[in-house]
């Protein structure tokens, strides 16, 4: 059974959604109020947060914000009234993992949830240059079955987007990626064009797993092309 953290403060959508999502086996926490859904989110044991953006309290862009830099790597699904593309980038950049609009389809909205859900199962499907179930490069380990990634043996809570962009370049050490293929890879279709969010995750990523983000170890720059994963560790 998964555990997912609604948090909205419509009535009806929440019924709505906790409808369908019981129909998946889910297990419904609800919370209408920014403050208490951040605090109950940053509390952990949720597989998916499901986030309105305009709440009372704390706005969802905020409670993603904080999520993220706390470490939390709870998938995010925002699901917002907000259409413009703008309001779309700015959620993916700040760490969510999806994005759908209101008035949304029920079964675009159960697709997407499943898509989440399955993530982990599909990981080698998802990775085209997947070889092992762990990759270890000095101090780096990357085991893809347990989603787990260990520096100097202390675990690195990443984000599910954080740990399928490290994976795929870690996969393939070498081979540059430009921005566009990463977020085609990652992210899929539905998101082409908005590849400087590639490069605020890569941002983050870079901050949890090098010792100098000004001179990284693993993930590196390919200047005019995108980033590749250090060939000679």
């Amino acid at each position: 059974m998964k555990n997912v953290l609604i948090i909205e403060d419509d009535s009806q959508i929440i019924e709505l959604l906790t409808i369908h999502l019981t129909d998946l086996a889910c297990k419904v926490t609800s919370v209408r109020n920014g403050r208490d859904g951040l605090d109950m989110a940053l509390k952990g044991g949720f597989d998916l947060l499901i986030l309105d953006l305009m709440l009372p309290g704390i706005n969802g862009m905020e409670i993603c914000r904080r999520l993220r830099h706390s470490g939390n790597p709870t998938p995010i699904l925002i699901l917002s009234a907000k259409s413009e593309e703008i309001d779309k980038v700015l959620g993916l950049e700040t760490g969510a993992d999806d994005y759908l609009t209101k008035p949304f389809s029920v079964r675009e909205f159960i697709a997407r949830v499943r898509v989440i859900f399955r993530r982990g199962d599909d990981a080698k499907e998802q990775h085209p240059g997947y070889v092992k179930p762990q990759m270890q490069y000095g101090a780096l380990l990357i085991d893809i079955d347990m989603r787990k990634v260990t520096l100097n043996s202390a675990r690195i809570d990443l984000s599910p987007k954080e740990f399928d962009l490290l994976t795929l370049l870690a996969s393939s050490p070498g081979k540059s990626y430009s921005r566009k293929q990463l977020l085609n890879l990652i992210w899929g279709y539905d998101f082409d064009g908005y590849e400087h969010t590639v490069n605020s995750h890569i941002n983050r990523l870079r901050g949890k797993i090098e010792a100098d983000i000004s001179h990284p170890q693993y993930i590196l720059t390919t200047w005019g092309v995108g980033y590749r994963f250090n060939e000679e560790l």
